[in-house]
This record gives C-alpha cells, structure tokens and sequence, in this order.
C-alpha cells in the first residue's frame, strides 16, 4: 500500500496535469456544482470581518462565492496543486474579487495557528485525503469555538450516472480496478454517517448531513464526452491505456448511454451530492493544539 506522502505526489501529478482540462469546462462544472456550494454556504453563517478556509479549492470554489458573499471577510483558498490555484486566482482577478489569498498546502498538515478560522468549507475533497480522520482533526484544530466546518461528498455510484456512464463506457474496453474501499476514491465517502462519524471524532457537534441533488447540462452528448474525457482524472488515465481504436469505441459508448438524457436540445444528467456540517465546540469544550499534541 502506498504511503500517505506517495499518495499525495501522485495526486499532485494528476491535477496538475487535469488543470486545463478543469480551466477549459468551468463554467459546466461551476453550473453542475453550484447547488452544492449554495447549500454549503447557506450552513456555513457566512458574515462580514470573518475570516473562512476553503479546502481542496480547486479552481475556487465555493471559496470564491463565498468572498463575493462578504466582500469585508478574508478568504483563504487551499490545494495540493499550484497549478489548480492559479486558475482560481486568475477568475478571482476577473471576477474583482480582493478579498482571497491561496495557500497550497496538504488538508491533514494546514500552515494556520489553532482558532484562526470562523468556518471551514471542504467541497469535494474528502474523498481523496489519505487520511480523513488526520484531515477532519486539522479542520477541527484551525476552527474557532463555536465556528462551522461543512463538506461534501459523492454519494452512491448508481445514483450518480452522470460519471459512472462514462466510467462503464470504459470498462467496455480496458481494466477499471475496483476502488479501493478505505483508500482515496470518489465514492469513498458515499455511505450515510462517514462523515459525520469523522465530526464527531474531531469533537465536533451539531452534525447534520443532507443529500443535495445536481445536474450535468451539456449542449450535446459529444460535448458530455469531450468534457468527461478531459476532466475526471479516472477516465483520462484510464483513456491513455487504450489505442485510438478503442478510445474510438468508448466515446460512441458513452454517447449512446447519455444520450437517454437528451430533451429539448440539452443533455441533463443527474446526480446527487450529500453535504454535512457540524459545530465546534465553545470554548469550554473545544480541543486544543495540533495533531498529535499531547
């Protein structure tokens, strides 16, 4: 098994290398995704003069809605991968937003003092720290008494066809290993109280998880493909294995499943997303000192 440290090289590799892939369908994926933040941030008691953490950032979001929110409260964006916050400070930049500095750094190692943060937002990125229990316990550690940390995660494949008709389209061809359960996935997180379990773990309180439905909107099955094949780091790895022959294949097998969700000039694929927040404690009950202190 690898390490946490090779895990997290290879993860920086693969983003770095999806970056542009993400930059050219940001607006798809911020349209597809955008129920999700609103949902996050409508638990996350979002006010000005506050200061909030968005982990695993990405190309910005929610933390970029967020700082459009509160145009006073200080943002700071976090990833893995440089190449990713580039692209969020450069839509920050066009959008005017001043209000938000990014910092790379790992989820379960956060540069940040014990308390800094009012709340904590983690959109998507759960599924892929090598070690949640570390990471939920960091997140816990930067909050301040009373602050929110809220996440989300994939639920069930079967419930999500806008990527698994993709990823079956492809096992038509090559060998799709099967996730490993406990190690970083898309769907690790999908059973109901994952995550809050990992709450109340890092001694959070008032937990409360949600199911929150999405939708892929493409202009055509071919540009569901296009987008698909150049973004989601299972389906592109998983494309270099194959000759063009065989890539040829896949696409007209993914087209043809999603094309069951074509009506009115659109293809509409759903999906379904489960969000979670909880509460640190106050100051009475909050847990103190970085990971691993005594």
């Amino acid at each position: 098994m690898p390490s946490a440290d090779e895990i997290r090289d290879l993860q920086r590799a693969t983003w770095a290398g999806l970056s542009a892939g993400w930059e050219k369908w940001d607006s798809v994926i911020t349209d597809q995704l955008g129920p999700v933040s609103a949902a996050m941030i409508e638990r996350l008691d979002i006010a000005e003069d506050r200061q909030h953490l968005d982990i695993a950032s990405g190309t910005g979001e929610p933390g970029l809605s967020i700082a459009r929110l509160s145009p006073k409260a200080r943002v700071v964006l976090t990833d893995l991968v440089a190449e990713m916050l580039d692209i969020a400070a450069r839509r920050a930049k066009a959008q005017g937003i001043t209000n938000i500095v990014t910092q790379v750094c790992s989820a379960d190692d956060l540069p940040f003092d014990d308390a800094t943060f009012d709340s904590v937002s983690v959109r998507f990125g759960y599924m892929f720290f090598p070690d949640v229990a570390k990471a939920t316990a960091e997140f816990a550690r930067v909050l301040k008494p009373g602050g929110r940390l809220c996440s989300s995660v994939w639920v069930k494949p079967e419930e999500n066809p806008w990527t698994t008709i993709t990823m079956q389209a492809i096992a038509t061809e090559a060998v799709v290993a099967p996730p490993d359960r406990d190690g970083p996935n898309m769907f690790r997180c999908a059973d109901p109280g994952y995550v809050s379990a990992l709450y109340e773990g890092a001694g959070l309180r008032d937990i409360a998880e949600w199911d929150v439905e999405v939708e892929l909107v493409t202009r055509s099955p071919d540009e569901y493909w296009d987008m698909m094949s150049e973004h989601v780091s299972l389906a592109v790895a998983a494309l270099q294995q194959v000759d063009e022959q065989a890539r040829e294949r896949i696409r007209a097998h993914a087209i043809a499943g999603v094309s069951v969700f074509e009506k009115d000039g659109k293809v509409r694929v759903p999906g379904v997303a489960r969000c979670v927040v909880g509460r640190k404690r106050d100051a009475s009950g909050t847990r103190e000192g970085r990971v691993g202190a005594s």
